[in-house]
């Protein structure tokens, strides 16, 4: 398995959509939630203040995402997406057949297809270490969750077009 199943792949696009994303997040957003968290304290009673209570989940689910992008765009591979040379690589859509039926991807991060209709297998998912570096017409198998192995025949990679 290849090193390269932990580096997460981003297009130049998706990489500048993310930073945009992170400084929005990081100064407007986390003063929004602090205003809004500050108004609501002045309500009174805060055990029973729902107002209160969801602009701290709202600050707590904001601050998992400030976390997760900070991470992925300090980690990520940045580039176009690579040409199809017949393997399976990060940022190709693979036409795979999965536990016998067909299933058309692309392999990377969801953050890449965000306008796109293809579902997303990250390379570190149990799928994605699985077929990463095969070409087309080998096949192999991988364990799912629930401990079932399930086979996978990569038929196709093509370029992802965005």
């Amino acid at each position: 398995m290849s090193t390269d199943a932990q580096v997460p792949f981003l297009t130049q696009e998706a990489y500048d959509r993310l930073v945009a994303e992170l400084d929005h997040l990081s100064t407007f957003g986390r003063d929004e939630i602090a205003k809004r968290i500050e108004s609501a304290r002045e309500e009174g009673d805060l055990k029973e203040n729902g107002g209160y209570h969801a602009a701290k989940d709202e600050q707590g689910k904001q601050e998992a995402r400030i976390r997760t992008l900070e991470q992925l765009l300090k980690t990520a591979k940045v580039g176009e997406a690579p040409a199809s040379r017949g393997i399976v690589e990060p940022g190709t859509v693979v036409t795979a057949l999965v536990a016998g039926g067909e299933e058309v991807f692309l392999l990377g991060s969801r953050e890449i297809a965000v306008n796109s209709d293809l579902d997303v297998y990250s390379e570190a998912s149990p799928l994605g270490q699985a077929i990463l570096g095969l070409k087309i017409g080998q096949k192999t198998s991988y364990e799912a969750p629930n401990g079932k192995s399930i086979s996978v025949e990569v038929t196709k990679v093509d370029t992802y077009a965005g």
